[in-house]
């Protein structure tokens, strides 16, 4: 399993809104109205892995569509603001909101291993692409190399940490059948 990271990803600076310094995010959160309610702080960096993050301070925090709008007790006027255009919205993950029994974080799943229900081992997660509609994890393992898998409530069957395996139901003919 990975290592616990600084800091959990929940979102990007998309561009200014407005002209008093209010910032458009899109959200990566599964829960974005933890953001509204609990957050007064957050980190903006190029990654969860940046060493070099400033905290800003959350002054207000908003639905807009399907984005958020921030403004941060530092940023006065659409040009500071603009000059976060691109940077990742980040929590310390040490303050985060604790989960519901049953849910986890992605990085959590580096390193388990990967099983059909007929006990085919796949390899270890590697890493996930964030897709949008579903997760798909990177699976690295001798039999098949890498197999990109598709991650939602009908392929993942059981996940236990205890023994560091996942337990997948996988869509006919994702497999090679020649591994």
């Amino acid at each position: 399993m990975t290592s616990k990271p600084s800091y959990l990803l929940l979102g990007e600076i998309l561009r200014p809104h407005g002209v008093r310094g209010e910032l458009r995010m899109r959200i990566f959160t599964d829960y974005p109205e933890r953001l509204i309610k609990d957050v007064k702080t957050v980190y903006l960096g190029q990654d969860v892995t940046d060493e070099d993050t400033i905290p800003y301070t959350v002054k207000s925090a908003r639905f807009h569509k399907d984005y958020l709008l921030l403004t941060f007790s530092e940023i006065k006027d659409r040009n500071q603001a603009d000059t976060l255009r691109g940077l990742k919205v980040m929590v310390d993950i040490d303050n985060a909101v604790p989960l519901e029994d049953g849910e986890y974080y992605l990085y959590q799943l580096i390193g388990l291993t990967v099983k059909t229900t007929d006990d085919v081992e796949l390899g270890q997660i590697q890493d996930f692409i964030e897709t949008g509609a579903n997760d798909v994890y990177v699976v690295k393992g001798r039999a098949y190399g890498e197999l990109l898998l598709p991650a939602h409530d009908e392929t993942i069957i059981d996940i236990d940490f205890d023994n560091q395996v996942i337990v997948m139901q996988l869509p006919e003919g994702l497999l090679p059948e020649d591994a």
